[in-house]
């Protein structure tokens, strides 16, 4: 069987597509992966490839390739090696049976993408082979990649014209933002301090959610008040009882009782899904109108 098998790997690494959007009802967030934009690039530089691939964290991966595969990696910044020989970042390469593939922590980035020019030959569920680490579907049995692990591969795709890999421009303004339903449940003496006052991302993240360190204690003055429960989406910023925020991400789950002040626009949480614990960052309003207006 055509395949790779994993030999090295850090935690939360997961097969991933596009995910299961509209199935909150079912109480299924869409999961998918954290930076969609970089998931979507590795693919572009195949060309032809398959609609499901690895979404690795800091730590990287190392594998070896069973049978002749065509792969290509972006998001993040990592250091990649192919039989021992460093490869650039991103970059796309065709692998030979047995071919050894060591990807290692980098600069910058929490999630890299690894992508095939073959199917990833697992069982669709809720019509989506994304591995959901809450439902505990999709992927390997529901579960995040160990070692030993074999992802099996289907039949080469017909072959497509890819583009030249090339790194992506990263900004580094504020990740933008649009009032919640909840944000009137705020002074708005809090609401200036939070879009003036400067957080951290903490070393407490996950494809749940990435909680915030608030060095200037935005909303120690705040009564904060639990809320019946009712559907949240990523990228939503509830305040916890103790004033803590957090940013809801990919794998939330599909109910919150916290107020939700705001909501990263969808543009920009791609870019917040990278940021490295101690990063500093800060929010800036925008219009529902401007964010829909945002493009790639």
């Amino acid at each position: 069987m055509t395949g790779i098998r994993i030999t090295r790997v850090g935690p939360l690494a997961t097969l991933q597509d596009a995910g299961r959007p509209g199935l909150l009802r079912h109480g299924i967030s869409a999961s998918g992966p954290m930076d969609k934009a970089a998931f979507e690039r590795a693919g572009g530089w195949l060309g032809s490839v398959g609609t499901t691939g690895i979404e690795f964290t800091t730590a990287g991966i190392g594998f070896v390739a069973e049978g002749s595969v065509s792969i290509a990696v972006d998001g993040g910044t990592f250091e990649l090696t192919i039989d021992g020989e460093a490869k650039p970042w991103p970059t796309r390469a065709l692998l030979r049976a047995g071919a050894v593939v060591d990807i290692r922590p980098g600069p910058a980035g929490n999630y890299g993408y690894l992508r095939f020019d073959r199917e990833i030959d697992v069982p669709a569920v809720m019509g989506s082979r994304a591995t959901s680490s809450i439902a505990g579907i999709g992927g390997l049995d529901g579960r995040a990649l160990q070692v030993g692990d074999l992802v099996p591969l289907d039949a080469t795709l017909p072959r497509g014209r890819g583009q030249h890999p090339t790194a992506a421009a990263v900004s580094d303004g504020p990740i933008r933002i649009i009032w919640g339903i909840h944000a009137d449940r705020f002074s708005n003496a809090a609401r200036q301090r939070f879009v003036a006052g400067e957080f951290a991302v903490s070393p407490q993240l996950d494809r749940m959610g990435v909680r915030l360190t608030d060095p200037q204690r935005v909303f120690a003055d705040a009564r904060i008040l639990s809320l019946v429960s009712d559907a949240v989406v990523p990228g939503d910023i509830q305040i916890l009882g103790d004033g803590t925020p957090i940013v809801l991400m990919r794998d939330h789950q599909p109910t919150g009782g916290y107020p939700r002040i705001a909501t990263v626009v969808s543009f920009d949480l791609d870019r917040f899904a990278q940021l490295r614990p101690g990063t500093p960052l800060r929010f800036e309003p925008v219009t529902m109108a401007h964010a829909q207006g945002l493009k790639p």
